[in-house]
């Protein structure tokens, strides 16, 4: 279960503590478990700042805790404080990342599902599309999607497999397995009922809970040689 530390502290010190935390950083390089920290700062007092810090699990997080160079930085930090921070410990009991909930929607609900009415909810009305099997360097707008899910979707019966889901700001990176039956014509290749599939990644950048940007890496010439046609 994932842990996280909630530290709450005031300072008007922060560069003093920013220049800390850099320093801890360094030092417990390799030996840390912390798998994201997060700084903040209160826009209604501006000397009131909170530090979130993930951890895979709490015994991971007491591991780092036992770190000599955690207990000396953190020595340091206080003396950087208006008073003692305070700590809040939470056991995560859910966590949705919403964006990357919104990319597996086109995989499982659009391209392998076929609902089309759905790309309005997904995809942002001026959608640049980067797309190694098309010509264009950039294609811009919903219908792009539409268009090409409907030639996938005419051209073979398929499932995706996302194998690998990451997540960072706006982009939602995603490695992915395709898996189908040839049952229709292909750029130019007539249906040969032949079970295929490839690999590829695709990588999603949202702006205000849409996609607005794709780009799109696949192994076509693996398709192709299953189809018989290299």
């Amino acid at each position: 279960m994932k842990f996280v530390q909630i530290i709450d502290y005031k300072t008007d010190r922060f560069d003093g503590v920013n220049a800390l935390m850099d320093q801890w950083v360094e030092k417990t390089r390799g030996k840390r478990t912390t798998s994201h920290l997060m700084m903040g700062k209160d826009r209604a007092e501006g000397s009131h700042y909170v530090e979130i810090v993930e951890f895979p699990s709490y015994e991971e997080a007491m591991r780092n805790s036992k770190l000599p160079e955690t207990d000396r930085i953190f020595q340091e930090m206080v003396a950087l404080c208006d008073g003692m921070p305070t700590f809040t410990d939470l056991d995560v009991v859910r966590e949705e990342q919403l964006n990357a909930a919104m990319a597996r929607r086109f995989f499982h609900e659009i391209a392998a599902g076929g609902n089309m009415d759905a790309i309005e909810e997904v995809f942002a009305e001026d959608y640049i599309d980067h797309d190694i099997a098309n010509e264009e360097d950039a294609e811009v707008g919903r219908d792009v999607i539409r268009r090409d899910v409907t030639m996938w979707r005419n051209a073979f019966d398929f499932t995706f497999e996302l194998d690998r889901q990451i997540t960072e700001g706006d982009d939602v990176v995603m490695l992915w397995t395709f898996n189908g039956r040839h049952k229709g014509d292909f750029q130019g290749i007539p249906a040969t009922g032949e079970q295929c599939s490839m690999t590829g990644t695709t990588i999603f950048r949202f702006e205000d809970g849409k996609i607005k940007e794709g780009w799109w890496h696949f192994d076509l010439m693996r398709l192709m040689r299953q189809l018989g046609a290299m």
